[in-house]
């Protein structure tokens, strides 16, 4: 598979004999757009085409472990000559350009900051459509990564204090001051944050290595650990109900990594034992080979009738957030 390469535009090349070393900076402003929009710069003819069909399938593909599917980005397509001014701001735009020699580039801050685009070529519409299959998933994990990051920034202006949590757990996550501390016992803590018609929340947690170690079934481990403490801490609304994993469809597995440690990611649908509440839920068990165990961090979301992924993206972005001590 061809690498992604570099995208260097002329933007960034200045003159070489300039003796000021301050006028050898280039000034740019910063991104902007809501979280999760991308601006799709191609021409009409072909959005409405064959190649704007394969675009739309990768960038609006449903997100894995929502109950109801949602896109992986909300789409706002331009053709070309509209791709000026204010709209180059826009923190994550793709462009295709027909009639070039077939590649795929990435561009780090070419107009703003930060930013990030993607240029796809190609001299047919079978070229390019061969481009973006073969680079899909680098594609949609640069622009995820780039919104991970731009949540996080925005996060930063007002964080929780975390100081219990790295005196009990060794754990640290940067968390809004919009999130409150629910439970906290048995070196079990539960944050939580309200929404309209809802509500938004985080476990932390540790289980000894064993737990998930004690044979090759991982995932049925997973859930069996998940299910043993919503029923001893994440009580329902009825009594003798609580949370557990979704039973009719076994939760997404994948091998991750937070804080450069290896975790096991779990994502799939919570629901309440014996009363009608569900939802989304994402969850790291990320092993600390130091102390021998696994750190747990979950967010999962109560949001009925309501779109549910950017609120899962802000509980992912404070998961990735987690230096563990």
């Amino acid at each position: 598979m061809r690498k992604i390469t570099s995208l260097v535009l002329s933007l960034f090349v200045l003159a070489a004999c300039n003796d000021n070393p301050k006028e050898d900076q280039v000034v740019l402003t910063s991104s902007s757009g809501n979280i999760n929009n991308l601006s799709v710069i191609i021409e009409n003819e072909l959005w409405n085409g064959e190649v704007g069909d394969s675009l739309r399938k990768v960038l609006a593909a449903p997100v894995d472990g929502l109950p109801q599917e949602e896109p992986l980005f909300s789409i706002s397509q331009m053709p070309p000559e509209a791709f000026s001014g204010f709209v180059r701001k826009n923190r994550i735009f793709l462009r295709v350009q027909k009639g070039k020699e077939a590649n795929v580039k990435v561009a780090e801050n070419p107009y703003a900051r930060p930013q990030t685009g993607v240029l796809i070529s190609g001299q047919t519409n079978e070229e390019i459509i061969n481009q973006l299959e073969e680079h899909s998933e680098e594609i949609v994990k640069a622009f995820k990564e780039t919104e991970i990051k731009e949540k996080q920034r925005r996060m930063k202006k007002s964080l929780k204090d975390d100081k219990r949590l790295e005196e009990e757990l060794g754990l640290s996550l940067k968390f809004p001051t919009a999130y409150r501390y629910a439970k906290e016992e048995d070196d079990f803590f539960w944050i939580r944050k309200d929404i309209k018609n809802g509500s938004m929340e985080i476990l932390a947690y540790e289980v000894p290595r064993h737990v998930l170690e004690k044979d090759t079934n991982v995932i049925g481990n997973i859930i069996a650990m998940r299910d043993s403490i919503g029923q001893k801490h994440i009580p329902g609304p009825l009594e003798d109900t609580y949370m557990i994993t979704e039973e009719a469809y076994a939760p997404y597995l994948f091998e991750s990594q937070i804080d450069g440690k290896f975790a096991w990611e779990t994502k799939g649908t919570w629901e309440v034992k014996g009363a009608f509440m569900a939802g989304p839920f994402l969850n790291y068990a990320v092993l600390d080979e130091k102390n021998d165990r696994y750190v747990v961090i979950e967010g999962f979301a109560f949001a009925p009738s309501a779109m549910k992924r950017d609120h899962m993206q802000e509980i992912e972005a404070i998961l990735k957030s987690a230096d563990i001590k």
